[in-house]
């Protein structure tokens, strides 16, 4: 799940830095929002070594990411530790003073705070009144451990062990709602990680006419290409969705061309891939049209009709093919097995014509692969090599192929699956 660590300016910080570490060694992705006040105490550079996601403090930092809401709207569970007397009334009284401010008025997941002061300090009528107005609202505040705090003084204030401070978090989690798994990776992706990126995305199937009233088309419904562009849009990117022959509603913030022909997609390719940085293919795009389309409705006859089929322009070949310079290409390939070879084996084979960066097979069927229901997913790179697995939700198989897209982008090689 995705972790958003708010870590405030109180000499309790360097435990946090445990409690960092334990997330992310349960496979959480970690994301640590420091106060200005807290890099007193634990530097910048301690919270990026131990979650490998940048620390950002500063509202104004990567505009264009609009961080403070994307933050607080990604996160799956946020952790406040420690959390000062000064941040608990500024959280009691809805301040956005700060990024982490700004985050925590967004969230809609289970928030836990660990406060951590001294004695008289949690004790004064403010900050228990503070208190009991968080748990009102449904937040979890943890009670301070009893004993030595800084120098000579003893007595209730001290930040909980580590262990019992994640423990917490894991309960808030398990009690918020059905359905998540503690200690597993979910569908999330990372933080931000397309951030300052334009994605451009393919969806749904094209359909060539026949007559005013018939076409050929396939049965694509368009689900996995548009959580394709949410997943993207999650992550930081400017979207531009182009949707063939698709009735999904598109998320918010997405920017839509409806297609309908692999003439017209063709066009709009070409119109928006030259200024995406990643092109991905999941359209499903007819190979063959009619030479001829006529103006009127065919008739039935007693003998049939026979239709002259041409072959349609070849979309990722071309985009491939004159692509800018630095341009990540992810095509899609739904194959059926046959006599001559397997559905992976057809894959492998386009894989190789097409030399896209990342190809994604799906083998497809009258009840598998379409529709808004999970799918399953080989990955393979241009040498028709299986570089990875994803299955699941559509959501949950769209970052996954995101996963593989950073990691490309990053220099960083998908490597074979075992």
């Amino acid at each position: 799940m995705r972790v958003l660590l708010g870590v405030t300016g109180g000499i309790a910080a360097y435990k946090v830095a445990l409690v960092a570490r334990a997330l992310a060694e349960d496979g959480h992705d970690v994301r640590v929002v420091p106060t200005a006040a807290s890099l007193n105490f634990v530097g910048r550079a301690t919270w990026e070594a131990l979650t490998g996601n940048p620390a950002t403090s500063d509202t104004f930092a990567d505009v264009p990411s609009v961080q403070h809401v994307r933050l607080g709207q990604r996160a799956d569970a946020i952790l406040v530790a420690p959390a000062t007397a000064d941040f608990l009334a500024q959280f009691a009284h809805g301040e956005a003073r700060d990024l982490l401010g700004n985050a925590l008025l967004v969230a809609t997941c289970p928030i836990v705070v660990a406060p951590a002061m001294h004695t008289e300090m949690w004790r004064n009528p403010a900050t228990q009144a503070n208190v009991v107005t968080l748990r009102e609202r449904g937040v979890t505040v943890l009670e301070p451990a009893v004993g030595r705090l800084t120098g000579a003084d003893s007595g209730p204030g001290r930040l909980p062990d580590p262990e019992k401070v994640v423990a917490a978090l894991y309960a808030a989690v398990d009690g918020a709602a059905d359905g998540v798994t503690v200690g597993a990776v979910d569908d999330g992706g990372g933080w931000g990680d397309l951030g300052g990126l334009t994605v451009l995305v393919t969806a749904g199937g094209t359909r060539e006419p026949i007559d005013p009233v018939r076409y050929l088309g396939n049965r694509s419904s368009g689900h996995q290409g548009f959580a394709l562009a949410e997943a993207a849009r999650e992550r930081g990117a400017a979207v531009e969705l182009i949707a063939a022959n698709v009735s999904l509603p598109s998320s918010e913030g997405v920017a839509r061309t409806d297609v309908e022909t692999t003439a017209d997609l063709a066009d709009a390719v070409a119109r928006l891939a030259p200024t995406a940085d990643v092109v991905i293919m999941a359209a499903a795009v007819a190979d063959f049209r009619p030479r001829t389309a006529t103006t009127h409705k065919l008739k039935k006859s007693d003998d049939g009709i026979t239709l002259d089929l041409e072959k349609t322009e070849d979309i990722l070949a071309g985009l491939v093919a004159t692509r800018p310079q630095g341009q990540t290409v992810v095509g899609f390939a739904a194959e059926t097995g046959d006599a001559s070879a397997s559905a992976a084996e057809h894959a492998s084979a386009k894989a190789r014509r097409k030399r896209a960066d990342l190809l994604v097979f799906n083998e497809v069927g009258v009840d598998r692969g379409f529709g808004n229901r999970p799918n399953d997913v080989r990955l393979l790179n241009p040498a028709g090599e299986d570089v990875g697995h994803a299955a699941g939700s559509k959501l949950a198989v769209a970052h996954a192929i995101l996963d593989a897209v950073v990691a490309l982008r990053r220099g960083g090689a998908v490597t074979p699956a075992k």
